[in-house]
């Protein structure tokens, strides 16, 4: 298993603990609203789907989600929610993409960049790294709902392309259109998808070692602090040992 695959486990895990904090409400919220702007019925609407899941999964109140889903979609104010996609490089040279949710554009561009070049990294152009990506359907699974056998035979069919193992969990990757027909088939199978999305998957990974891969890891980490950030995607990649030294 990679030092990237690692990191996302750890990741996984720290989502967890923030779930439990209650701290992963704000984001999964703004989710919800900017899902609703292409529709407020979930049955027709898959990001909307994944997002009220997903708010289930912290155990988020029905009527929060009820309201984050009025507030996208006019009917109740204070849904004035920007999506905006920053990019960048880490220490080492690793490509970044921040992805943040935010009623202040300006305020934000000027915190990322702060954190950027706080952790050794810099703001880049739009553009600059998100060719090194590719947008994917992303799920992932805890490692004791299913077999790799049983996975294989329900993701494959519905037009999965790779399946993972990260020890205590399952990741699956399929083309971003196979997203809602995967999902699907799990549900079927009776397969729970606590996590789903349609990420930025890096193509390469950079290997990053020493000072650089710790800072590579702070800078991440930082960037996920931030109240406005929703994901942050990188092709860093860091040896297991130290990793786990270092997290």
């Amino acid at each position: 298993m990679s030092g990237h695959s690692k990191w996302a486990t750890i990741k996984h895990k720290k989502a967890a603990l923030d779930a439990k904090r209650g701290k992963s409400f704000t984001r999964i919220i703004k989710e919800i609203m900017i899902a609703a702007r292409s529709g407020g019925d979930p049955d027709g609407n898959p990001r909307l789907r994944t997002a009220i899941v997903a708010a289930k999964a912290v155990s988020m109140p029905s009527d929060n989600i009820k309201k984050a889903i009025m507030r996208g979609t006019g009917e109740l104010e204070g849904g004035q929610i920007d999506e905006v996609m920053f990019e960048g490089y880490g220490p080492g040279g690793a490509a970044v993409l921040v992805n943040v949710a935010t009623d202040n554009r300006n305020r934000t561009v000027s915190d990322i960049r702060h954190v950027f070049s706080k952790n050794g990294g810099n703001m880049g152009e739009q553009g600059s790294v998100a060719w090194m990506f590719e947008r994917k359907s992303q799920i992932f699974i805890p490692g004791d709902k299913a077999t790799e056998d049983q996975l294989m035979d329900v993701v494959l069919e519905a037009g999965g392309d790779d399946l993972r193992n990260l020890g205590d969990q399952w990741e699956v990757l399929s083309p971003p259109e196979a997203h809602e027909a995967v999902l699907k088939a799990l549900e079927a199978s009776h397969i729970p998808t606590p996590e789903a999305s349609i990420a930025f998957v890096p193509k390469n990974l950079v290997k990053l070692e020493g000072k650089n891969a710790a800072a590579m890891l702070r800078l991440n980490e930082a960037l996920e602090e931030h109240d406005d950030v929703q994901n942050v995607y990188s092709n860093f990649d860091i040896d297991e040992k130290e990793l786990e030294a270092l997290s």
